[in-house]
């Protein structure tokens, strides 16, 4: 085996030598090579910006403004296509929304009216039901606050414009007729019972309803007054019937559109919940306070002040409530008036505020539910505007029975015009 003599080792360390020293030279060269590069990019910038009568800084600057704006018309033209796939759609869209929501809201409906009738088996029992000098009918109509018609043969019609009298009526005539003791006492005593059962049976109605359309745990009142809506009609339309129907069809718009279903739910279920309710006030303002006394959500709340336009609107579930009442009271059928008894109605409730001294002119809108009347100002002064205004509410109230209240605006304006002056 060859050794390694001192020798070798000398020449070794003169061969790394010189190979270190080549290395430190090009070094050297590199690092002056790159001095003169900065320094001729240096003077390539100078030239740039003098050219451009521009800074680096403010170079990058407007280039990064030049690449927004690129793309911010990119992102414009992109939104523009948008907008215009869902304009083209967006009609299709909606009538599929709302035809799909009427299908899932699609219930028989049978029109309702303001008379019961009752038949009887042969006129003697009639003669039962009238009593000695009238004194059996004076008691049954005394007793349940009906008006008894005994006119056609073979039948007995009981009217009233309020349907839970009108069924604590028939049901309690139906018992009558099958009872032998019919005496004025006795009718007291059939009335009380009936209304008793009424309550329990109108309880269970408006369980039943809530739970059909998923509300559940409502304060045990709550049902009671929803049970209430089998026996109130709004031109004929079922008022329970109307309020499942507009129900399921809310909750599928808010589906659709990813609303709050449980605002919307509640809203349309308890939305026309101050029709069955006593007291001063439209059914809105009744159903806003009977919402308030029992704590709901304020949402919900807001749903049912807003359904008519009252208010603007202060969600979208609101809108939803809003619409489905709408879609659910419009549809064909939904409602049995015709035009021409609804157009006679406003005529005479126009009529009767024209009746008054004072009175120039008188226009219904809203469905009835508001009258405007012009006042005469040289004929009236404000005090007589005010109370004219309220005998003229009264009245349209008492002679129409038009359920709810009826708002009466009076308006009294002098107007001068020169050079010829007039009164308005």
């Amino acid at each position: 085996m060859a050794t390694t003599t001192q020798q070798d080792v000398i020449e070794l360390e003169k061969k790394l030598l010189e190979t270190q020293e080549k290395i430190d030279a090009k070094r050297e060269d590199l690092e002056q090579e790159k001095t003169e590069i900065e320094k001729k990019r240096q003077e390539y910038i100078k030239k740039l910006e003098n050219i451009a009568h521009l800074t680096v800084e403010e170079a990058k600057e407007q280039l990064l403004k030049e690449t927004e704006k690129d793309a911010a018309a990119m992102m414009a033209k992109i939104i523009r296509q948008k907008e215009d796939e869902a304009k083209s759609t967006a009609d299709a869209k909606a009538q599929e929304i709302i035809l799909d929501s009427l299908k899932h809201g699609a219930l028989q409906f049978i029109p309702e009216y303001t008379v019961s009738v009752v038949k009887v088996p042969d006129e003697d029992m009639k003669g039962r039901i009238i009593g000695k000098e009238g004194r059996n009918i004076r008691a049954f109509e005394q007793a349940t606050g009906v008006d008894v018609d005994l006119d056609e043969e073979g039948i007995i019609r009981l009217s009233s414009f309020d349907q839970v009298r009108r069924e604590i009526a028939r049901r309690s005539l139906e018992k009558l007729l099958k009872d032998t003791r019919v005496q004025p006492f006795r009718i007291e005593e059939v009335v009380n019972q009936t209304r008793e059962e009424l309550e329990k049976i109108m309880a269970q109605e408006g369980e039943k309803l809530a739970n059909e359309v998923n509300v559940y745990s409502l304060p045990a009142d709550m049902y009671q007054f929803l049970g209430r809506m089998k026996y109130r009609t709004s031109y004929g339309q079922n008022l329970l019937v109307h309020t499942l129907e507009e129900t399921k069809i809310g909750v599928h718009i808010a589906q659709e559109i990813g609303a709050n279903v449980d605002i919307v739910r509640i809203g349309c279920l308890f939305h026309d919940i101050g029709k069955i309710m006593e007291g001063d006030g439209s059914h809105v303002k009744l159903g806003v306070e009977l919402l308030k006394r029992y704590n709901f959500p304020e949402p919900v709340i807001n749903a049912v002040a807003e359904h008519h336009e009252d208010k603007p609107f202060s969600s979208v579930e609101s809108v939803i409530v809003h619409i489905a009442d709408a879609i659910s009271a419009a549809r064909p059928g939904a409602r049995y008036e015709d035009l021409e008894k609804y157009g006679q109605r406003l005529t005479e409730m126009e009529q009767i505020a024209k009746n008054y001294e004072g009175v120039v002119d008188a226009y219904a809108f809203e469905a009835g539910r508001e009258l405007r009347v012009i006042i005469n100002p040289g004929k009236l002064d404000d005090a007589q505007t005010v109370l004219l205004s309220r005998k003229i509410q009264e009245e349209v109230s008492k002679s129409m029975a038009i359920p709810g209240e009826v708002k009466v605006t009076a308006i009294r304006e002098f107007r001068a015009v020169y050079p010829q002056t007039t009164v308005v």
